[in-house]
């Protein structure tokens, strides 16, 4: 098996899964689109793999928060973007975890484009990477670090602004982004008292209510929810990544991008001939129920 996984290599299933990460939503799937906008989300994770020399040497070892030690295991980097109704993983991109996550999501607006409403965390507002995603025709609806600071250029009449966003390589202010900003507060978390800020590249205040856009941003962690999909439930809660290599390791979550792909798309099919709102799918059963067709028909179940 060990001889075969090398003789494959990395690039058949990164290719695989390239051709068939395509979006599935309908405008029937409930969830999966907004006033016409088809719903994403950018966000990012880390894998822990097997502890060798070449995997540490290949992706690098974070430090430890706790101490000067560094982590027990190598990682690697994973940004993703994902189709928020059906959980897809539409785009992925692989590095140690000395690659930020903003360089890595800044490689994932090849895959968008018009008619999509991006959502993503106040970690990645910067407008270098606006500019690349607005650039493909996407629209974008991103929180806010808690320190920017967004003046008020206009006042819209239902409570958001237009504001400008500036690159801290513009230090003469020239060359700025207008977007609209909102901001609004969460009532019966005990946090009532923290303001929450978003901007978006919608400007039509009338067309898009900030109220409803506010409502609309916890769609962005549908992709933590993806995650967990792939590391708590796929792969298995605390295991590392057996690969003792760095081809190995990269294979291996090619592999399980593929596999959950093939899940999702199932529970999609299924949710669509039961008229039923995917998420309403058990993401583990449906997991079980292939585990147990594999074992019993080899075969059967194939992304």
């Amino acid at each position: 098996m060990f001889r075969a996984r090398q003789r494959l290599g990395t690039e058949p299933l990164r290719v695989l899964f390239t051709t068939t990460a395509e979006p599935l939503a309908t405008a029937q799937t409930p969830g999966a689109f907004w006033r016409g906008l088809r719903l994403m989300a950018v966000d990012g994770t880390c894998w822990d793999v097997a502890d060798t020399p070449a995997n540490e040497a290949a992706f690098g070892r974070p430090g430890n928060s706790r101490g000067p030690d560094r982590s027990s295991f190598p990682q690697v980097r994973m940004a993703c973007l994902v189709e928020t109704g059906t959980h897809l993983v539409l785009d992925a991109e692989l590095a140690g975890c000395r690659t930020g996550e903003v360089t890595l999501v800044g490689r994932l607006p090849r895959s968008c484009g018009p008619g999509q409403l991006v959502l993503a965390g106040r970690e990645f507002l910067g407008v270098p990477l606006w500019r690349a995603f607005t650039a493909t025709g996407a629209d974008l609806l991103w929180r806010v670090p808690a320190n920017r600071v967004l003046p008020v250029g206009r006042r819209l009449r239902d409570g958001s602004w237009l504001s400008r966003i500036h690159a801290c390589t513009d230090p003469a202010r020239s060359d700025p982004v207008t977007v609209r900003a909102l901001a609004y507060q969460l009532n019966g978390t005990g946090r009532a008292a923290e303001e929450y800020r978003l901007v978006t590249s919608l400007l039509d205040g009338r067309r898009y209510p900030a109220r409803q856009l506010a409502a609309l941003y916890h769609e962005r962690w549908e992709a933590e929810a993806v995650f967990a999909e792939l590391k708590t439930h796929q792969r298995g809660a605390r295991t590392v990544l057996s690969s003792k290599t760095p081809d190995g390791v990269v294979q291996q979550i090619w592999a399980h991008l593929l596999v959950h792909r093939a899940l999702r798309e199932l529970m999609w099919r299924t949710a669509v001939t039961q008229h039923l709102d995917p998420d309403r799918i058990s993401f583990t059963e449906t997991l079980r129920s292939a585990r147990r067709s594999v074992t019993v028909t080899p075969g059967s179940f194939s992304p």
